[in-house]
């Protein structure tokens, strides 16, 4: 009995040609995916939420129903936070770049783009204050000096720490976008 679904020389069905989702360059998209340890800070807040939800539970059901609401309301407090840490990071797009930050989110469009590059300098090891040499991606606009480029990446942060490749693949992969839609 064959089984074609097992095998690499079954025939294609031309179903399969229709363009997938990311093929749309005008949607916001994040060109590497997120780190460890990003990936791990959220996960350890979600799991603490699960635990905080529970308490609201059994709060609301043996004490007052105000009380349990507050700490629901702390749990969605969490969640949010967790969710806001995996927004984190660079998209890209047709129509510019965008930073989103924890608080802020900057967007950039391409018109008003220099250059986009790699450089090694000071940068912050997980977003602390405390600075370590490593490699930094950082974009060069029209309306600023190129020193006071702050870094879109960086080889010490929450996606790239221990990863290196990781690191070049995402600089090189916003240098491509950079390239193809900045002004000559």
């Amino acid at each position: 009995m064959p089984l074609p679904f097992l095998t690499a020389d079954r025939a294609f069905e031309t179903a399969d040609d229709i363009a997938l989702p990311f093929d749309d360059r005008d949607h916001w998209r994040r060109p590497y995916r997120p780190g460890p340890w990003r990936v791990g800070s959220a996960a350890l807040l979600l799991l603490l939420a699960s635990y905080v939800l529970f308490a609201a539970v059994i709060i609301a059901l043996t004490g007052s129903a105000s009380e349990g609401g507050v700490v629901f309301g702390g749990a969605l407090a969490i969640i949010a936070v967790a969710l806001r840490l995996l927004r984190m990071g660079v998209w890209v797009s047709a129509r510019g770049v965008r930073h989103v930050g924890f608080f802020l989110t900057r967007t950039a469009r391409w018109e008003k783009v220099v250059a986009v590059r790699t450089v090694q300098q000071p940068v912050r090891w997980l977003g602390l204050p405390r600075t370590v040499q490593g490699q930094a991606l950082t974009l060069v606009l029209t309306d600023r000096a190129a020193e006071d480029a702050s870094p879109l990446l960086s080889t010490h942060g929450a996606d790239f720490l221990g990863r290196p490749d990781a690191f070049d693949r995402a600089a090189d992969s916003v240098e491509a976008w950079g390239a193809e839609y900045q002004r000559g």
